[in-house]
């Protein structure tokens, strides 16, 4: 639900952003005892063998739990490594974990927003002021110069909710976490905190001839995007994530908790090293926050959107362009040529011609990664259930992971 580099206002997320739809209570029955590497078709066991190897780098660099699938239309394979909860080293990360995806919701929220475009109901150009009047404005903040566009690029200018809220120093210590893990804020409360400051940039105006977009990631961005959605369809953003994605594609095991901390069985305990400690606190309990980062998944399920999504089954040609018109993000995560599109990013990678589109997404104790091909014809996600906020240990597992899918969507099966 943050960015990449920004670890300490990346966990801020799971401390204090809520969701004001009713709590699911979707469960799954517990798996049979998981090996650690299972492809779930027969596929070349080399490349099943080399996905297991890299699960088992991530774990090296001092992470507790791994889990990743890579998949196309030929089938899929999974890996684990390491433990599913440290008090019992033995336990095996279940292949089928659930687990917070965290700003991976975005690209979700994204795709519901230009579904709407495509139905004439919503435009890229429309301001936030249009359908949210007078709820941006304050500070130097003013609605009328925000479009959907900036939000979905993450163009707005806009204060980051998680950043500038007073309970943030707090809450990167165990005691803030425990007596924060049960606290909602709505999405307006949300907005009033990241309106407390002036903006860091107000776009060109609209008419503008010559409008440059400035890239500045913000999830009050997509808090926002999602209370226009709200507006525009008259139904919660949770229904409708449900209604025109979730349902369509068959996607079992994802879904929005509303305001339960919980994540229902099978999972990993998730891990935080707070600032300053030695240790791990269990950071499993957590509120989600809503459009900008709350929905809950497993690695197939993560894998069937991104195909889908790429391979043209939830947009039309249009809206699929849109979304694929990029600016420089470089400052977002420690990788080369990044470019962020409308709720999802793109980065060169060396043996494949068209580079990886992904987004990514970090919660308390759960660091969601995952890379699609150009044409959705494979895809590559999991989860690292540890997070380390801040140091090296942190930087090196997410050099790992994105080296996991690199390599996943590059070769050879």
């Amino acid at each position: 639900m943050i960015s990449r580099r920004t670890g300490l206002t990346a966990t801020a997320a799971a401390l204090l952003a809520g969701a004001t739809g009713p709590a699911a209570a979707a469960t799954r029955p517990a798996p049979a005892p998981p090996a650690a590497a299972r492809p779930a078709r027969p596929m070349n066991p080399a490349a099943w063998h080399r996905l297991r190897i890299d699960a088992d780098a991530i774990v090296a660099t001092g992470a507790t739990g791994v889990v990743a699938e890579v998949q196309s239309a030929r089938g899929s394979i999974t890996a684990s490594s390491g433990t599913a909860d440290l008090s019992d080293p033995d336990t095996p990360v279940p292949p089928n974990a659930s687990y917070r995806i965290g700003s991976d919701t975005k690209t979700f929220t994204a795709v519901l927003a230009l579904q709407l475009i495509g139905e004439g109901r919503l435009a890229l150009d429309d301001t936030v002021e249009r359908w949210l009047p007078g709820v941006v404005r304050g500070n130097g903040n003013d609605g009328t110069r925000i479009t959907v566009r900036d939000l979905l690029g993450q163009t707005s200018g806009l204060n980051d909710y998680l950043a500038v809220s007073p309970d943030a120093a707090e809450a990167f210590t165990p005691e803030g976490y425990r007596r924060s893990r049960f606290r909602s804020q709505t999405a307006h409360e949300q907005v009033a905190a990241a309106l407390s400051r002036p903006p860091q940039w107000l776009p060109d105006p609209l008419d503008s001839p010559d409008r440059t977009p400035r890239w500045g990631y913000s999830n009050t961005n997509y808090i926002l995007m999602g209370l226009v959605i709200e507006e525009v369809t008259g139904h919660p953003w949770a229904q409708e994530i449900h209604d025109r994605i979730i349902e369509p594609l068959g996607l079992r095991h994802t879904f929005s908790p509303g305001t339960s901390p919980y994540v229902p069985a099978p999972t990993v305990t998730a891990y935080t090293r707070f600032p300053g400690e030695d240790g791990f606190t269990d950071t499993t309990l957590a509120y989600g926050g809503g459009a900008d980062g709350c929905l809950i998944s497993d690695a197939h399920d993560h894998g069937r959107f991104l195909r889908a999504l790429m391979g043209g089954r939830l947009l039309r040609p249009a809206q699929l362009a849109a979304m694929k018109e990029t600016v420089a993000a470089d400052d977002w995560i420690d990788a080369p040529g990044v470019r962020y599109g409308l709720g999802i990013a793109w980065r060169p990678v060396a043996g494949s011609r068209g580079g990886v589109w992904f987004h990514g997404g970090t919660h308390l104790g759960f660091v969601s990664e995952c890379g699609v091909t150009p044409d959705g014809e494979r895809a590559a996600t999991g989860a690292t259930f540890t997070l380390r906020m801040g140091g090296a240990g942190q930087d090196a597992q997410d050099r790992a992971a994105r080296e996991l899918v690199d390599r996943a969507l590059t070769g050879r099966w």
